[in-house]
């Protein structure tokens, strides 16, 4: 599917009241993902890395422009595409190799791997295979918030395959009832593991369910970093002033398959003209672009922060691979933390 009408440039008008170093500060944080993720895509067609990888590469916008708006003690909670959620929300590095790498120097202790990344002092949590296993842990989190009075938001990111979970609309029913401060998060890339959208659900319109509970959602170009932050603002701000929660619903599209560095363009499941489309929609470049219209990216600054970007990948590859594996003795001890 290919969404021209909901896709478009970064505007000048847009930016209006978003200072150049926040906008820099995005940009750098998108480059980190994606090169992240390169890398790791690289370590698992090499057979370097053995637990299954889910890459977040494209959808970078979402979680950059989301986190940008979050304090760190506000909780998100994330799925199996989790690298992303926890790189934006201020994870780090090293120890997210580390755990990808299944070491016990990793955040989740190498007991997690990939799919399980965990990191509650960031403020994320918990990660799950699960599809929408999450949703309903955010709303008890947001519930907590709510009890303590304490101005935390919980943001719970999702796919469009966990909008076909009856969970979430029972999260969603519980959050609007209490007024939680809650705010949900589909990235929509339009396909479930290897079935796109439209053969899954008779209406795509997911942001319309939420509406159905009396929530504010909105359908939003996922690939325009500043409009991502502009929403993910005005929902946090809701959710803080006890407002309730919201419901975003964010058209991206992940460049690799479901799992692990291939493209599903070889196995059939999406045409290259549709992977081009959207490789040429990308989110880091559109947002390069309205840096250099608008002078913000001085003349080799873009190369400066891809450099010290790779050299702390690289020390963070060096981290991984020189820590040991955990201690299966002590895994029952690590399950709850």
């Amino acid at each position: 599917m290919i969404v021209e009408q909901n896709c478009g440039p970064i505007g000048r008008e847009s930016i209006e009241g978003i200072s150049p170093d926040l906008l820099k500060t995005m940009y750098r944080d998108m480059v980190r993902i994606r090169l992240f993720e390169e890398v790791v895509a690289g370590l698992v067609e090499e057979r370097k890395v053995q637990t299954p990888c889910h890459l977040y590469i494209g959808q970078e916008a979402v979680a950059v422009g989301v986190c940008a708006r979050l304090n760190r003690d506000d909780f998100v909670y994330s799925t199996h595409r989790s690298h992303g959620h926890y790189l934006a929300k201020g994870g780090d590095l090293n120890a997210l190799m580390a755990e990808i790498f299944c070491r016990s120097n990793g955040c989740s202790f190498g007991y997690g791997g990939s799919m399980h990344i965990c990191d509650p002092g960031r403020g994320l949590p918990g990660s799950s295979a699960i599809v929408g296993g999450t949703i309903p842990a955010a709303v008890g989190t947001a519930f907590a918030f709510d009890y303590e009075k304490n101005g935390g938001v919980a943001v719970a990111f999702f796919g469009d395959g966990a909008a076909t979970e009856g969970v979430l609309y029972e999260s969603l029913n519980f959050a609007m009832l209490k007024k939680l401060p809650a705010v949900f998060i589909c990235e929509n890339n339009f396909y479930s593991t290897h079935m796109h959208i439209t053969k899954i659900q008779s209406n795509t319109g997911i942001a319309k369910r939420a509406e159905s509970f009396g929530i504010p959602a909105s359908t939003i170009d996922g690939n325009n970093i500043v409009e991502v932050y502009r929403a993910a603002g005005e929902a946090v701000e809701r959710a803080r002033g006890g407002g309730g929660p919201s419901f975003i619903e964010c058209l991206t599209y992940r460049w690799r398959g479901h799992v692990g560095p291939n493209w599903d363009i070889e196995k059939g499941i999406r045409e290259k003209k549709e992977v081009d489309w959207w490789i040429g929609n990308c989110a880091i470049e559109r947002l390069r672009d309205l840096l250099d219209r608008e002078g913000i990216l001085k003349s080799g600054e873009k190369e400066k922060i891809r450099l010290v970007i790779e050299k702390e990948i690289d020390e963070a590859l060096v981290f991984a691979q020189e820590g040991p594996f955990p201690d299966p003795a002590g895994m029952n001890g690590r399950v709850f933390r």
